[in-house]
């Protein structure tokens, strides 16, 4: 793997296989450089009474895009169209969370113990593999970038390979019949592939097992080289490498 790759992955990143101008962002950098340097002087002179401090940073160019965007617009859209009353989150962005709890009220699962500053947040110490909730009770279930990750002791959990498969059940437990499941996780075309202990990497095949008894109402596949939607054939096949599968299922 390319050295870079290396330290890319562990953010879930890598070098696109496509080139993007390095030269002309290299020469963007540099004129926004002497740009700073000449601004600065200014700065100086007309302080205001600031203290002034040089602290370059350059963040120009086209609008950040990220992956966990095309996971929450996902979610978000879902949820708009089906207006839950009761939901459930496991393990999603915290900012994912937050958004959702400026509409609605959430009950969110966390192995590890916190605290909340919003009333309408009900929070759950509990695993995820075990919910100590009653069957039944939710009219939407999420979980954003997260089963991938139980069971492989990266954020501190108990070490159980079947992790995966015990949450996705008690998943679709505590979904009421009618109610939806709304979740992202990562996909290869190729063989499934444990990235020990950093995460899964499944298949279509797998991810449709774990979907059984439910009705599918969408399914997309985001590239996380480009950070959009692409199709099934668009994702990777490299099984050291992933993309994402976004699901809305629902219960019969």
């Amino acid at each position: 793997m390319n050295p870079v790759n290396n330290v890319l992955s562990l953010f879930g990143l890598r070098l696109s296989k496509y080139k993007k101008e390095p030269l002309k962002l290299r020469n963007e950098i540099r004129e926004a450089m002497e740009k700073c340097d000449r601004d600065f002087e200014q700065v100086k002179r007309n302080n205001r009474g600031f203290r002034v401090l040089k602290d370059f940073r350059y963040q120009g160019g086209e609008h950040p895009t990220f992956i966990s965007n095309v996971h929450c617009d996902f979610a978000a859209y879902h949820l708009y169209k089906t207006k839950p009353s009761k939901v459930l989150d496991i393990g999603s962005w915290r900012l994912f969370i937050i958004g959702m709890l400026a509409h609605s009220d959430v009950t969110t699962i966390d192995f590890r113990k916190r605290e909340s500053m919003l009333k309408n947040e009900t929070i759950i110490t509990c695993d995820a593999r075990s919910l100590d909730l009653p069957d039944k009770s939710f009219d939407a279930v999420i979980s954003l970038g997260a089963f991938t990750h139980f069971g492989l002791g990266r954020y501190g959990d108990e070490f159980d390979l079947d992790a995966d498969v015990k949450a996705f059940n008690e998943m679709k437990r505590v979904l009421k019949p009618g109610g939806f499941l709304i979740f992202n996780t990562l996909i290869a075309r190729s063989e499934p592939t444990i990235l020990f202990n950093r995460c899964r990497v499944y298949n279509l095949e797998l991810i449709r097992g774990f979907c059984n008894n439910l009705e599918s109402v969408d399914e997309k596949f985001a590239s996380h080289q480009t950070k959009k939607y692409c199709s099934f054939d668009e994702i990777t096949s490299d099984p050291k490498y992933f993309d994402s599968y976004l699901g809305c299922w629902r219960k019969k």
